[in-house]
This record gives structure tokens, C-alpha cells and sequence, in this order.
């Protein structure tokens, strides 16, 4: 089941925030149009902006403004993909081949940039300076932690508190906002505005450390992206700080020459070494336990459908294969 399926009600909002965000891709310049449609139509299960439908309706919002701000949210996020994949060399995302793959770095940052700058356009249709606050700190927070991210590349002495600052950063605050924009479109209690943002926060950390479980886990089909692909950045993440911090010596060793040098020669053994350290199970224990954070802060709203639905997306986070 699709995470949009798990609430009949949302469903038909869901269809309505495709729909908009393939209507306000338009372009005078083909090639926008065209890499925009590709990465937008590829895939992928939507998460942040059902995330703004959910919060809106578990607030107990009446209007519509809340599919142009589920869009709002799915544009930048297609935008930092661009961005990430252009970074990173990568070659697959959701299986497919990534934009940069196909047509090439320059025209996958400024396709990038025009996602970025349509989602402030539909931002300022909306009118609510609240949102915008709130969004534009968040895409400036990403940036940060996504330039964190890349000066904590190939540095083996990256901590469990620098990796969770990079993952609240880049991938987190996104959710965060997320949630919390659409409380604020449901003028939400105070209360209830700060429930909301933290249920984001917490479960985009463990979205994130579930990912980079997978990264040791899965099948370059299941993942639809490419085994070992953090390693091959030399990114050390949850698995590799705990295994390094569990292992012997020589087990160690082997972790920090492998994120120094990046690339792949050493990945079997290194995934024997997550394995037989325990760092998979206390990564996905890390991980469930954000999410219970993220259920446990819903108890400051009414009861309702949406809220039982944020409870399960929040367990479906930690328990997904892809």
C-alpha cells in the first residue's frame, strides 16, 4: 500500500496535488519543461506533501490552500534531488537514470533553480507570511546542511552528533516544515503548531537513518538507487560511526581507510562488519525510536482520522523496504 492510501479522505487531495504540481510546470524553454516532467514523474512515494495534507486536516483546515503548499513542498524537494544528484555523481534515483545522468550537470542545476523559484511563486499566491517564513528558513537550513554534509565527506571522525546535525539539516527540516505550514494554514493552536513541526522533525530523522540503513541492506532494485553509494562518496553515516565505534582494531581501520578513499573494493567486507557490530539494529533502533517521539507528540491534537494516519506513516517510515 501506497502511504497516501492509508486515509480514503486524502486520497483524492493527493490526486489533486499531482495535478497541480504537473500544471505548474509549464516553461517557455522546452528543456525545463521536459527534465522538470522526468524527475517529478519518476517516482517516489510522495511523502512530504502528503505530510501537509495530513498536518492541515489533523488541524482541522476547511480550505484549499493546502494543495498549493503540498506542492510548494514536493518542488523544492525535487529541486535539492537535482542538486544532490549533480553533487554526488549520482547515477540512479528510483531506479531510473538521474537527470544529470541523462542531460548532463548545468541543465539539471538550473532546472534545479527553477523549481526552487516556481515553489516561491505559488508561496506568494498563497499569502501567508508565516509559510514563507517558515519555508524559506527551512530551504536555507538544507542548504547549510547539505554544504555540511559535503565537509564532512570522507572524514572518518565524523560523530553520531555531526552526522544527526547534517540529517536535521538537510533532510529533516523539510519535513519540519512540512507539518508545521500546514498547521499554520489551519491556524492551529500554538500547542498544536509545535506538536506538529516536532512529529516532522522526528520522523524525517528516522526517514533518513532508515535510508541510510538500506544503504547496507538492499538491493539496488529494492533501493532504486545503487548499493554502496554512501560509501562510494565516503559519507560516513549512522552504520558506519557505530560500527566504527563497536569493531576492533582492524575492523576500524578498514571502516576509515574505506570513507578516505571512497569507492567501492571494500564494500562486502565492510557490510560483514555492520552486520556482525550490531550497527544495523542500533541504527533501526535509533530510528524507531525518533518515530516514537513523532507519535507520542500527537497527543496535543483532537482525535481524528488524519491524526491515526500520522501514526501509521510515522511507523511505516521506520518499517518500508524502498
Amino acid at each position: 500500500m501506497q502511504p497516501h492510501q492509508l486515509n480514503p479522505v486524502i486520497e483524492p487531495q493527493f490526486e489533486a496535488v499531482n495535478q497541480y504540481i504537473l500544471n505548474h510546470l509549464h516553461s517557455g524553454v522546452p528543456l525545463v519543461e521536459k527534465i522538470g516532467h522526468y524527475i517529478v514523474e519518476s517516482g517516489g512515494k510522495r511523502i512530504r506533501p502528503l505530510l501537509v495534507l495530513l498536518a492541515a486536516n489533523a488541524a482541522e483546515y476547511k480550505g484549499e490552500d493546502h494543495i498549493s503548499l503540498a506542492a510548494v513542498i514536493e518542488f523544492i524537494h525535487t529541486a535539492t534531488l537535482l542538486h544532490d544528484d549533480v553533487v554526488d555523481n549520482s547515477e540512479l534515483r528510483r531506479g531510473n537514470d538521474t537527470a544529470n545522468a541523462k542531460w548532463g550537470n548545468a541543465p539539471s542545476v538550473l532546472v534545479g533553480d527553477f523549481l526552487y523559484s516556481r515553489a516561491f511563486q505559488v508561496m506568494v499566491e498563497i499569502g501567508s507570511m508565516d509559510v514563507m517564513q517558515v519555508i524559506s528558513n527551512a530551504t536555507n537550513i538544507i542548504a547549510e546542511g547539505e554544504v555540511l554534509q559535503l565537509l564532512n565527506a570522507k572524514n572518518p571522525d565524523t560523530t553520531e552528533d555531526a552526522y544527526m546535525q547534517v540529517i536535521l539539516g538537510k533532510t529533516a527540516m523539510l519535513f519540519e516544515a512540512a507539518t508545521e505550514s500546514g498547521a499554520i494554514l489551519a491556524n492551529a493552536s500554538q500547542e498544536q503548531r509545535e506538536a506538529l513541526r516536532l512529529y516532522g522533525r522526528h520522523i524525517g530523522i528516522a526517514f533518513q537513518i532508515i535510508d541510510d540503513v538500506m544503504d547496507y541492506l538492499s538491493t539496488a532494485e529494492e533501493m532504486g538507487k545503487n548499493v554502496g553509494d554512501d560509501l562510494a562518496e565516503g559519507k560516513a553515516t549512522l552504520p558506519l560511526i557505530h560500527a566504527m565505534r563497536e569493531g576492533n582494531e582492524e575492523q576500524r581501520q578498514l571502516i576509515r581507510q574505506a570513507i578516505r578513499k571512497g569507492g567501492l573494493e571494500d564494500l562486502q567486507p565492510i557490510m560483514d562488519i555492520v552486520h556482525s557490530t550490531g550497527s544495523i539494529e542500533y541504527s533501526r533502533n535509533t530510528a524507531y525510536a525518533e518515530a516514537d517521539k513523532a507519535i507520542q507528540v500527537l497527543d496535543a491534537l483532537p482525535e481524528s482520522s488524519f491524526k491515526e494516519t500520522l501514526k501509521q506513516l510515522a511507523d511505516l517510515a521506520v518499517k518500508r523496504k524502498s
